[in-house]
């Protein structure tokens, strides 16, 4: 292949500004606040899990609180009706009476009984409560800290992205000055290697830091000016300039 050496020349610039293109990518995907996302997105995800469970559990307690506190409330009902009925000496029977009074004693054990139910049901449903509010009190702080670091990461992509598309318009100006199937070259080996052509510089390719063999020096030397040549270690385009040391 035959190209202009001004128009091979250009490979370098077209080079050095897909390296900036490589680099400007690599800290789109690398920005440090991706990861942190990641993982308060994860953290966020465990916490909204524990708040429904936690939510569950202070439900549950709550109607088990209402049914309890309904039993006493039937309980003492019963044993304020008893009661009335003692205290007002329609039993005469001292059967009755024996009976009645069984019952009452009874039945105010079973309200002591099921009065214990209840506050320990409130002591339970007291700690539920704040579990509640303490994971969600978490997630807020989570969900705050989450914000932020999308907050960071969408105005760094801007600034990248900004970049990002200068370096792409320069590099569409330099693309326009090389031949087509020079440029065609260029970007199969750049796919290959990722880089497409560097510069023979002291008789050393820069694309991977080999020093060319004598033969090899003197069979560039031996090219014409606007003959492509190649990198016989790495295959990378050697651009030449009077820096090459032919």
């Amino acid at each position: 292949m035959k190209a202009a050496p001004e128009a091979q020349k250009r490979l370098l610039d077209l080079a050095e500004l897909d390296t900036s293109l490589d680099r400007v990518r690599h800290r789109r995907r690398t920005l440090p606040d991706l990861a942190e996302i990641d993982e308060l997105s994860k953290r966020l995800a465990r916490l909204a899990t524990q708040v429904i469970a936690a939510e569950t559990e202070a439900g549950d307690l709550a109607r088990d609180q209402a049914k309890a506190e309904s039993d006493v409330d039937a309980v003492r009902v019963r044993v304020d009706r008893d009661t009335k009925r003692l205290d007002s000496g329609q039993v005469s029977s001292p059967k009755d009476l024996a009976s009645l009074q069984s019952e009452i004693t009874s039945l105010r054990r079973r309200q002591s009984d099921l009065e214990e139910v209840v506050l320990e049901i409130m002591e339970r449903r007291e700690a539920a409560d704040a579990q509640v509010e303490s994971l969600r009190s978490e997630r807020d702080k989570v969900t705050g800290t989450l914000r932020a670091a999308e907050e960071r990461r969408d105005a760094a992509f801007a600034e990248i992205d900004k970049e990002g598309g200068e370096l792409t318009g320069r590099r569409t100006t330099v693309s326009a000055d090389i031949p087509a199937d020079l440029l065609a070259l260029y970007e199969k080996l750049r796919e290959q290697s990722g880089v497409g052509a560097a510069m023979l510089h002291g008789g050393r390719c820069l694309g991977c830091r080999t020093s060319l063999s004598i033969a090899d020096l003197n069979r560039i030397r031996a090219a014409a000016h606007d003959e492509v040549v190649r990198c016989e270690e790495c295959r990378r385009i050697l651009v030449r300039t009077a820096e090459s040391g032919l």
